[in-house]
């Protein structure tokens, strides 16, 4: 199979993907009660769509197709970039920040990249504020089941890489309560791509019955408060830590896109 066509499987896949995240969020607000829709935000190289709803304080599903040259600096620290700086990138990422202290927040992406080599890269993640232990529990167990159809050793490997990149040095501190994370994602294109889909999926499914299940508790001002307070946590690793905040903005990406990741309030002591 030539490149041109898994950039187009691939592209097709992620904006079937943007659409069924979106739809499955605005189900969650209708719902609660609340018919407040995402806004949709066109850019040359794709759509970031953005939401304020009474489930999901801030929260943006962007699908991005970007084609260009990487800054020479940048590149060097991609693969397949030697003699060529020049670049295709596709992919969907998702950052979701709940109204109720007790929801998590949540961040996921999957991408395809190409330069003289090609890869996949994403994952998904878990910030809550307040301890959950059978949340936590149910959200790596239903991860491990969608491994173990791929491979039994994709769980404990991207665990470990998810782990290993959200965590706050300065902080000394792991960012939630971890994933899966993996990248550099190039070992048979087919079987790859089954398991990003397979990502996506997962995911869908996950934010649905997390949300649903907490949607309508209860919450006090002294749990918004610490939701505050894990919310500068976040800021703090996107700004500094984060590697696709980083690559959208060396890659010539959309910066309000980007940044959508921010918690739309934050405090810090």
């Amino acid at each position: 199979m030539n490149i041109k066509i898994k950039q187009k499987l691939t592209k097709k896949w992620f904006l079937k993907l943007q659409d069924i995240i979106s739809n499955n969020i605005q189900d969650l607000e209708k719902d609660y009660g609340s018919n407040i829709k995402f806004k949709k935000n066109k850019w040359k190289f794709g759509e970031f769509r953005t939401i304020e709803g009474k489930v999901i304080e801030k929260g943006g599903v962007a699908f991005s197709n970007v084609v260009g040259k990487f800054p020479k600096n940048f590149a060097k620290k991609i693969p397949g970039t030697k003699n060529n700086e020049n670049f295709w990138s596709s992919g969907v990422s998702v950052v979701l920040h709940p109204v109720n202290p007790k929801i998590p927040s949540i961040h996921f992406n999957t991408r395809f990249i190409c330069t003289q080599k090609s890869w996949f890269g994403g994952g998904m993640d878990l910030t809550p504020c307040l301890i959950d232990k059978k949340e936590r529990n149910y959200f790596h167990e239903e991860l491990k089941k969608m491994c173990n159809l791929h491979n039994k050793s994709y769980y404990s490997k991207y665990k470990k890489l998810c782990d290993k990149y959200f965590y706050l040095p300065h902080r000394k501190e792991p960012r939630g309560i971890g994933g899966i994370f993996f990248d550099y994602k190039m070992d048979n294109w087919e079987k790859d791509f089954l398991f990003v889909k397979d990502v996506g999926v997962i995911f869908n499914f996950l934010i649905k019955n997390i949300i649903r299940k907490k949607m309508f508790t209860k919450w006090t001002k002294k749990e918004k408060e610490i939701q505050l307070l894990k919310r500068g946590r976040y800021a703090e690793f996107n700004l500094l830590y984060d590697r696709g905040t980083k690559f959208g903005l060396n890659s010539g990406g959309n910066p309000e896109a980007i940044l959508m990741s921010m918690p739309p309030t934050a405090k810090w002591k």
